[in-house]
């Protein structure tokens, strides 16, 4: 787990903030529904872009099957609803990089 001591004081909290840090840190999928679309989602980083928080992460189910490529995707964090925690673990992709320019001073929290 990486945490970084700069954060935006201009983001507020989401509801579903503890969520995602529970996700990250014990390396649990979220389900989620984004644009109206259901999908279980493995977070990978939580951090702030343009004053609001934004999770990265991989779409493990989408409507109930696995996309046709894994990618890291980037979501709004006040655009996901219905959030829950699964039981269902995720290793940490191997396409995922902390070390991207979008992440400096920006991460809250991503998985180790």
């Amino acid at each position: 787990m990486l945490l970084s001591n700069e954060t935006d004081s201009t983001a507020a909290p989401a509801p579903t903030t503890p969520m995602v840090l529970e996700g990250i840190v014990r390396q649990k999928c979220l389900s989620v529904t984004y644009n109206r679309t259901a999908m279980i989602l493995a977070p990978h980083i939580l951090y702030t872009r343009h004053d609001a928080l934004h999770v990265d992460g991989v779409v493990v189910l989408k409507e109930g099957a696995p996309p046709r490529e894994e990618k890291i995707g980037t979501f709004k964090l006040d655009g996901l609803t219905g959030m829950t925690v699964t039981d269902r673990d995720f290793v940490k992709s191997a396409l995922f990089d902390p070390g991207l320019e979008k992440y400096q001073g920006e991460t809250l929290m991503a998985v180790a």
